[in-house]
This record gives structure tokens, C-alpha cells and sequence, in this order.
């Protein structure tokens, strides 16, 4: 077997055709089609199967696939070993987040960096839905991604390493009639209007279980992703937004204050993915480091300060 045959598979284990594979391999679709040809010439049990128009792994694949991203890590492990990860502890390593968690962590880690002459960053953001998070693994070193509580874990297909469990608080204006309350029940926003987050992202899931244990289904007339546009919607009028407690910066809305939920435990985990032979490398392990103390930092408590006014 081939290492190049092998990552076909394992490719196509993580993506639904053969066209997405070649687009991440950066191949024609009939050279994917070769190599897993071959592949399977090798094999005594079929690897793969028609699943409509798309080509899907059979159980003897899916293991293939599995055992193929050892196969990676121990190519990872004896490159490092021959070339002693000769100029890789400077090496730039990129790291992707979605807009809260870089909003809070793109600029302590750039000190980071310089400050302990680790690895140049090269820093990208992304506005995604939960279950495109993994795929950013692709492109990005390390991916900053968050899951709303309760929800499916990541595939087992990239490594994650946990770096903030972050609580959802209630936003709204501190003339709302809510805001003198130390502790807001979901019963409390039955009546309210709501500035969420689009469809398919996580946090609109956490505002629906708020919704069905008030009692009545969430009036929503405005869907805002970006959570400083967010805080400038309920500064400017009646409606409440659900909010990171951690990473929402209200230093320019001191009219705003969050309140936490009483009687349903809201939040996400804010975790790090990679690919596992990513992991092996130096740089990426001290850049990762960064990120774990900036979220420790970020989670501890302070002074006062606006957005938990």
C-alpha cells in the first residue's frame, strides 16, 4: 500500500464525493479514482460502495481509513526524528477561529509570540456552522472551534483539546426591566424579542431550549452573527441576545449588562482541532500552549468590568 492511496481513503472518509476529495487534494477526481483503484486491487474485501451518486466506505474501509491516519502520525513522528525538527520550532503555524474567541485571543497570542519568541502565527477568521469546523483542519493548523453543551463531540477523525467551557448569559439594556434581576428564568423572556445568531449555528439551538422551557416559541426579528453587532442591536432597543460570558467584549456598550440563566445550564465548549500528525510538530504544540493560557487567563475572575456589570 501507498501512502498517497491510503490518504485517498482516509479523504474520502471525510468528505461525502470523490469531487470534494480531489478539491482538497488538490488532484483530478479520476486520479482519486485511480488510487483507490489500486488500493483496492490490494484488498480482499471491497473498501468502498455506491451510496446513490456518492461514493461511501464500507466497514473494511472505514478501518482502512482509521488506520491510515496512524500510518500519517508515524510519518510525522519518523520525519521529526531524521530532521529533528530542523527550523521547526520557528515555523509559522496557522490558526483559524470563529469571530468571538478571535476577537479575544488574536491579539494575546500575537504577544505571546514575540514576547517568547515562539512561532510566527498566520491568523484567519471563519463564520461557520459547528459541523464545518473539522474541515478547517485541512487548510489551518490549529482551528479555534466551539460546540454548544450537549451537542455530538467532534469526529474522530481530528484531535481536540479542550481550552474554555464558556456559560451563555442574557444581554439587554440596563434600562430593561429585566436588567435589576440578579438572575434571569427562561419563563422571565417569554415576551421578549430576540436578536439571534442565523440559522444552523450553534447558539440558536441554546436560544430554542430557552424557548421551550419558558413556554412559547422565540420571536426573533433580527439574525446577526457577529456579536458586536449584536450588543449594538439591544443597546438600541428592547430586545435581548444570549451572549459568551468569556469572550464578548462590552467595553464599547457599558449600557449593556449579562445576566446569567437560572434553572437550564446554557454554554459551549470553546476547544482547539487539529489533525493528528499536526500535533507532532513543535511549533504547532507551542502556539497551542499560547491558546491554553490565554483561555485560563480569560476565565479567571477580575475587577468589574462591563460585561458583567
Amino acid at each position: 500500500m501507498e501512502i498517497g492511496q491510503l490518504r485517498a481513503l482516509r479523504a474520502l472518509g471525510e468528505r461525502d464525493s470523490i469531487a470534494a476529495v480531489a478539491a482538497a487534494m488538490h488532484v483530478t477526481p479520476s486520479a482519486v479514482s485511480q488510487q483507490l483503484s489500486a488500493l483496492q486491487r490490494q484488498s480482499a474485501v471491497p473498501l468502498t460502495y455506491r451510496d446513490g451518486r456518492r461514493t461511501a466506505l464500507t466497514a473494511a474501509g472505514l478501518a482502512l481509513a482509521a488506520a491510515a491516519i496512524d500510518v500519517d502520525v508515524a510519518l510525522a513522528r519518523a520525519e521529526s526524528a531524521v530532521a529533528a525538527f530542523e527550523g521547526d520550532a520557528t515555523a509559522t503555524v496557522s490558526v483559524a477561529a470563529f469571530h468571538s474567541a478571535g476577537l479575544a485571543m488574536f491579539g494575546p497570542l500575537l504577544s505571546a509570540a514575540a514576547a517568547r519568541a515562539h512561532p510566527d502565527v498566520a491568523l484567519t477568521d471563519f463564520d461557520v456552522a459547528q459541523t464545518d469546523f473539522p474541515a478547517l483542519t485541512a487548510h489551518h493548523d490549529l482551528v479555534v472551534a466551539h460546540r454548544l453543551v450537549g451537542s455530538p463531540t467532534w469526529p474522530t477523525w481530528v484531535r481536540s483539546r479542550p481550552l474554555l467551557d464558556e456559560p451563555l448569559d442574557i444581554a439587554l439594556r440596563r434600562d430593561h426591566p429585566l436588567a435589576g434581576r440578579r438572575r434571569i428564568h427562561p419563563a422571565d423572556l417569554r415576551d421578549q424579542s430576540w436578536v439571534a445568531v442565523h440559522e444552523g449555528f450553534p447558539l440558536e439551538q441554546a436560544i430554542s431550549v430557552i424557548a421551550t422551557i419558558g413556554g412559547r416559541e422565540a420571536r426573533i426579528p433580527h439574525r446577526i452573527n457577529e456579536f458586536l453587532v449584536a450588543a449594538a442591536v439591544v443597546a438600541a432597543s428592547d430586545c435581548v441576545a444570549l451572549l459568551p460570558r468569556y469572550t464578548t467584549d462590552l467595553h464599547r456598550h457599558p449600557d449593556i449588562v449579562l445576566r446569567p440563566l437560572e434553572g437550564t445550564a446554557v454554554g459551549r465548549h470553546i476547544d482547539v482541532l487539529a489533525r493528528p500528525e499536526v500535533l507532532e510538530r513543535r511549533s504547532v504544540r507551542a502556539v497551542l500552549a499560547d491558546l491554553r493560557g490565554i483561555a485560563a487567563q480569560l476565565s479567571r475572575p477580575g475587577p468589574p468590568a462591563p460585561r458583567a456589570a
